[in-house]
């Protein structure tokens, strides 16, 4: 360490003032190879309280990679990633803390907490009183992570991205606020006078928003010294790169320090958006109080533009000044608020993530009215028929946030940070939250909100305070009752839902009745239109069923709710009624080619062609789906799809109707019933009509939306009715081409990306028998990075006088023949060739095509694979297979299953079975048999299921 210059950074840090409310001073000595930095520090901290502390907490993030079993890990773990689990010892960070002492060079006892082992406690040696400050002098070595875990870190090229490296004491405030890193970018501290000696490599070039004091380069030992320093601060970040790519942009209001870029914009352009961007700051939030705002591509990758914004440069639909303007906006607004407005983020952010994108929407209506959703998109041929590309740019907001909530996901924003599910943190819970301050802005017609925040924010900047002072102070300044706001849209998931329920007309008046759909107490703004112009706006307030409001009769012809969509509402397809009219007029009937954005102006049905590949016998098949589907989730949804089969030379097709009816606020969630329908081949000139109405109860944890944990009930009768053609290659027992079965399964489910386990129990009745069966699946990622797998399947008849020589409704070992025509067999009914060879994990769970693949009275099996080499594992099966008239014969088989994706894509090589040594058996290609999923919407649930 470097006496003298530690000498130096304290009489700096003391020299600001004797009163500071906090300060941490820092020598830090980096050492690149070993991925180490050693640590001096001084803590100043200030007890503000009239409470008497005998300990002091402290944050020591960088010590949550330390194990696989920190609440940080457990985030990956619940986030479907396994990269942090895998990675090797060395990759992950963690803290040794050698000593702390107090001012009296007398050691304290100190210790990590058990359930936040990036929390430390501090004990006093003396009591420290209201009002006094207390020193803490510490000394510890920090192993820096890996970035590839947080984008915070030590990079592959050697860099350092360092956030939340350094120890600073938790927030006290008659409680102590402290908790543990997740990723979320959130920790609280209290703002502190911080000064900096980091001494690196001389080749490095070390850039923080802390001011620049001076360097001193070591040329014995090629290092450089440099000291940063700022009063009030509370950012932690600071990059340490051998090509620093920040550029420094000095504005009329502050520096902008920023490696954001955006493909062939030159310089000057990027500076004139800096100033335009640092103006509409300072004008909405106040005069910055610091000399320098650090905004980097990290903070933006964290927090990006979703959607379009998105795509690759070279198919990007928006300018690219446009672009990078609102890239640097987003990313600013959001680092400026999180400076000035000291809020817990973990328990108040949404007013922080509100505030941004409130005024990203107010900057775009400002300086991009005309902007479109779809961008330049708008204007193609083909595109511009779609009601998608008439929505603006800000409609987006709108939308992703009645995305999650017509999925019923959505959570009250003022839930913990933590407790949200990564799309609610991510993208809808901002974006409800910022709307919802529009909506505020909309209501309050009486006073400027965005004039009264900016006087909220500059009254209280770099002070610490609550949801409530917000309240307050806004409640204060408007005569209207905003209560609504602050309990029902912040606090509930409640939803904003209503309707025009009727029009009477009594003499030279109107009387128009609103019915809320919903309880709670939100306002509702309705519009007059006269040839599809408004006349005419009014707020209805206190809607509690319905509500009747009597207006002058005019030249008014339609009435409209929230006809300028400025409110989240649940449903807007029922927000318009004409004076005199039918109910085509409305709403009209459409018809549209391809699913779109819903148009609530009209009844949409939509058409798409469909050329696809429905298995080996139907072949290439053309045709029509007819539905109703828009991008936003219905709760009723129906759809019918004719099709020509080119090789069967058929018509194929199906037809579906359901219905899902969403609960909110306990534990059965949804409750999905309805029919459908489908007639296709299931084999050379063979096809099969299948009826099927069925009732699904769907039930997850209502006070964790983050477990992925679901149980399902579901009830369905299935209808089949077989039919053989003149060149028909399968058999078919002439008395029995039809049956119905009436199935009812229990399922409970738990897809873990660590521990995963899946529980089914089955039941199934039909004419001529009745069956039960149980699946229980295990998987576990273990400490030692094997994942080991075990199934175990056992089924039963409770009643056979089906053909028992057919064996066509009888237990599989390894092949089910699937007569409820449920799984997705790319060839059906073939008994050779590499169709024959494709595999489904079901009832028995074999691989190899054993002497007795069936049983008609009951079976038992269990099938265990483990790891070997990454991607390799060895399997192994065993069990009894019982069938009527015969003894119980115990089956088992071996081999080596490559595991490219699981349950998507893997190939199963057998090895020894009751066959003997199959590997050295003739033809031996034709044992292999492969898994391989086509469905594209079950391999997106691999992407869906780290959001929802």
């Amino acid at each position: 360490m470097h006496k003298n210059l530690f000498i130096t950074v304290l009489f700096i840090v003391f020299s600001y003032t004797i009163a500071a409310q906090n300060i941490i001073a820092i020598n830090a000595d980096v050492d690149v190879e070993s991925k180490t930095i050693a640590i001096e520090q001084t803590i100043v901290y200030k007890n503000e309280t009239k409470d008497v502390l005998s300990s002091i907490y402290l944050n020591d993030w960088n010590n949550s990679y330390s194990t696989k079993s920190t609440p940080l890990a457990e985030r990956f773990e619940q986030e479907f990633s396994t990269k942090f689990h895998l990675a090797k010892n060395e990759q992950r960070g963690f803290t040794l803390v050698t000593s702390i002492k107090n001012d009296a060079e007398n050691p304290l006892n100190y210790d990590h907490l058990k359930a936040h082992p990036d929390v430390l406690k501090v004990d006093l040696a003396n009591p420290l009183q209201p009002g006094e400050s207390y020193t803490l002098q510490l000394n510890y070595q920090l192993l820096i992570p890996d970035a590839t875990f947080t984008n915070y870190g030590i990079t592959k090229a050697k860099d350092f991205d360092l956030k939340y490296w350094y120890i600073t004491p938790a927030v006290y405030d008659g409680e102590w606020h402290y908790y543990s890193n997740k990723n979320l970018d959130d920790l609280f501290i209290p703002k502190a006078d911080v000064t900096i000696s980091i001494t690196h490599p001389r080749n490095y070039k070390a850039t923080s928003e802390l001011n620049f004091i001076t360097s001193k380069i070591n040329e014995e030992q090629n290092t450089q010294t440099t000291i940063l320093s700022g009063k009030d601060r509370i950012d932690t970040y600071l990059s340490l790169y051998k090509f620093s790519s920040y550029n420094f942009v000095q504005t009329d209001d502050f520096i902008i320090i920023s490696d954001i870029k955006e493909k062939d914009l030159p310089g000057p352009a990027k500076a004139l958006i800096t100033d335009k961007v640092t103006r509409y700051l300072t004008k909405h939030l106040g005069t910055y109080p610091h000399e320098q705002l650090l905004v980097t591509s990290i903070d933006y990758q964290k927090d990006p533009l979703y959607g379009l914004n998105q795509l690759p440069s070279f198919f990007r639909p928006f300018p690219e000044d446009f672009q990078y303007e609102l890239k640097l906006l987003k990313t600013a607004l959001k680092k400026y608020i999180d400076n000035i407005l000291l809020l817990n983020p973990r328990k108040e952010h949404w007013l922080s993530e509100g505030l941004q994108v409130y005024y990203l929407i107010n900057y775009v209506e400002e300086n991009y009215p005309d902007m479109k959703l779809l961008g330049t998109l708008a204007d193609v041929w083909g595109i511009r028929a779609f009601h998608a590309a008439d929505l603006n740019f800000n409609f987006q907001y709108f939308l992703y946030s009645m995305e999650i909530a017509r999925k019923n996901r959505d959570q009250p924003l003022t839930t913990s940070k933590d407790s949200l599910t990564k799309f609610n943190t991510n993208i809808a819970g901002k974006y409800k939250a910022g709307v919802g301050l529009d909506y505020l802005d909309q209501f309050t017609d009486d006073i400027n909100l965005s004039d009264n925040i900016t006087e909220f924010l500059q009254e209280n900047q770099l002070k610490t305070v609550s949801l409530t002072d917000f309240e307050t102070f806004i409640s204060s300044k408007t005569s209207k009752d905003i209560r609504w706001f602050f309990s029902d849209y912040l606090n509930t998931r409640k939803k904003i839902d209503f309707k025009i329920s009727a029009i009477k007309s009594i003499e030279d008046s109107l009387e128009l009745t609103i019915k809320n759909k919903r309880d709670n107490a939100m306002p509702i703004s309705v519009f007059k239109l006269k040839n599809d112009s408004v006349i005419g706006k009014l707020w209805v307030e206190n809607i509690n069923g319905t509500k009747t409001v009597t207006l002058p009769k005019d030249s008014t012809e339609k009435f409209v709710l929230d006809y300028d969509n400025v409110i989240p509402e649940y449903n807007q397809r029922d927000n318009y009624k004409a004076v005199n009219g039918s109910f085509l007029n409305n709403k009209p009937l459409q018809f549209r080619l391809f699913k779109d954005i819903e148009d609530p102006n009209y009844n949409q049905i939509f058409f798409m062609p469909l050329v696809e590949f429905n298995n080996i016998y139907d072949g290439l098949t053309l045709g029509t789906k007819v539905y109703n589907k828009t991008i936003l989730r219905k709760r009723l949804n129906y759809r019918f799809s004719p099709q020509y089969a080119t090789k069967s030379k058929s018509l194929t097709g199906s037809t579906s109707v359901f219905y899902s009816h969403n609960l909110e606020d306990q534990n059965l969630y949804d409750i999905t019933y309805g029919l459908s329908a489908g007639y296709q081949s299931f084999a050379t000139d063979a096809f099969f009509t299948r009826i099927r109405p069925s009732v699904t109860f769907s039930f997850r944890d209502d006070s964790d939306f983050r477990s992925p944990q679901t149980d399902q009930i579901m009830a369905r009768y299935v209808s089949i009715s077989r039919e053989l053609g003149e060149d028909a290659t399968v058999p078919l027992d002439e008395d029995e081409p039809d049956y119905g079965v009436f199935n009812l399964r229990y399922t409970h489910f738990n897809p873990g990306v660590i521990n995963y386990s899946k529980f089914y129990t089955d039941i199934q009745v039909a004419n001529k028998f009745s069956k039960i069966s149980f699946n229980y699946e295990f998987r576990k990622l273990t400490q030692s990075n094997r994942n080991i797998n075990f199934r175990f399947f056992a089924g039963a008849f409770l009643d056979n006088r089906s053909d028992l020589s057919s064996n066509y409704f009888s237990f599989a070992l390894d092949r089910p023949t699937d007569y409820l025509f449920d799984l997705n067999y790319l060839g059906r009914s073939e008994a050779s060739g590499l169709f024959s060879q494709q595999i489904i994990i079901a009832e028995g769970g074999f691989k190899s095509k054993l002497e007795t693949p069936f049983a008609n009275q009951w079976m038992t099996t269990a099938n265990f694979s483990t790891s070997i080499w990454r991607y390799i594992q060895a399997y192994g099966d065993a069990g009894l297979v019982k069938n009527k008239f015969s003894n119980a014969k115990f089956v088992y088989d071996s081999g080596i299953r490559l595991n490219l994706v699981e349950d998507y894509f893997e190939i199963y090589l057998p090895i020894y079975s009751n066959l003997g040594w199959e590997i050295g058996q003739p033809n031996y290609d034709q044992s292999i048999r492969f898994m391989f999923t086509v469905d594209p919407q079950v391999l997106l649930g691999l992407f869906r299921r780290k959001w929802y």
